[in-house]
């Protein structure tokens, strides 16, 4: 669910702001803050990558590593409503009344997220702490950003709520179920929610609800910029279908050995569109528009939409002709 907290974020925001009012430009740039906050509370996925080189080593290390913090401190709904309060409150002091220069140091807003950090490490200990200062620069990170891009404390602040409470129900499907209420201890969904008693079915409806979510997002960015999705979407997408034959080659995959089949399956989606990506135009100089700029979501046909579009749907084709063949044999 990586890419489908992004998406989903991307397109409720983007997706509201229009239906509120607001310009296209506008929804759009919203969309890309509220996603890129949903990703922040992942983070904590760093420590992780220590699982790869430790005792177990590779992919069952790097698994095993990630139970230890992940969907804990950053996946909390608590934590995600503070800490959307911190981050407006150093957008406020970054952009409001001080001018056009660019002021880092907002304490009202780090005081909310230094506090956050010590209850953390109070809580879960250096660990959790760690976590948690991660968490905040990367959200730091987005905030400064948005301001750059002239973004108020009040987009800033709505955007953060969107990306970082929606978070963690993306995962309710996957894996150990977040601490919705940490550093409270009470879990209000103590088991991963099963969408089939058949470890593979369940594995192939969640991974089609990530799909529709991606989709959804895709429909938005063409609804705000006057696209069709059809018209991007080459023939090459059918190759898609060709992954049916990967029911004889892989063992039934789950939830807890999803990565052989999610792997394979996304490579269905690089290998049909990537003769479209090399299509891609040149940037335009500088004296064309007077600045340069890469024309990678240009409405032509060589531009990044459809290659991009292409590849989901052959991702999309392959799981359900992997979904088909499970079911026959």
């Amino acid at each position: 669910m990586f890419v489908g907290h992004a998406m989903l974020a991307f397109a409720l925001v983007a997706g509201g702001a229009r239906l509120a009012g607001r310009s296209r430009e506008r929804s759009l740039s919203l969309g890309v803050l509220a996603g890129a906050f949903a990703t922040v509370p992942d983070v904590d996925m760093l420590y992780a990558l220590s699982g790869l080189v430790g005792e177990t080593g590779g992919v069952e290390g790097f698994w095993s590593a990630s139970t230890l913090v992940h969907r804990a401190a950053t996946h909390s709904l608590l934590v995600g409503a503070a800490s959307a309060v911190g981050f407006a409150l150093y957008a406020r002091g970054a952009s409001g009344e001080r001018g056009d220069r660019f002021e880092p140091w907002t304490p009202s807003g780090l005081a909310v997220l230094l506090a956050l950090v010590g209850v953390a490490g109070i809580t879960s200990g250096p660990l959790g702490l760690a976590v948690m200062a991660a968490f905040a620069l990367a959200g730091l990170a987005v905030t400064t950003a948005a301001v750059r891009c002239d973004l108020g404390p009040a987009a800033v602040g709505s955007a953060a709520l969107v990306g970082l409470l929606s978070h963690p129900f993306g995962d309710l499907l996957t894996g150990e179920p977040p601490l919705f209420l940490y550093p409270l201890d009470v879990r209000p969904v103590a088991e991963r929610v099963l969408l089939s008693a058949d470890p593979t079915v369940h594995l192939l409806g969640a991974f089609g609800l990530e799909l529709a979510t991606i989709w959804l997002a895709a429909a938005v960015y063409c609804r705000l910029t006057g696209r069709s999705i059809l018209a991007h979407v080459h023939w090459r997408a059918a190759l898609g279908t060709a992954y049916a034959g990967a029911v004889l080659a892989l063992p039934a995959p789950t939830v807890d050995s999803a990565y052989r089949f999610v792997f394979s399956v996304l490579a269905v989606g690089v290998v049909g569109p990537a003769p479209l990506a090399r299509r891609v135009s040149r940037p335009f100089r500088a004296a064309d528009r007077g600045w340069p700029v890469l024309d990678w979501w240009s409405a032509r046909p060589e531009g990044m939409l459809t290659p991009l579009l292409t590849g989901l749907a052959a991702i999309t084709l392959a799981g359900l002709s992997f979904a088909v063949g499970y079911a026959v044999l």
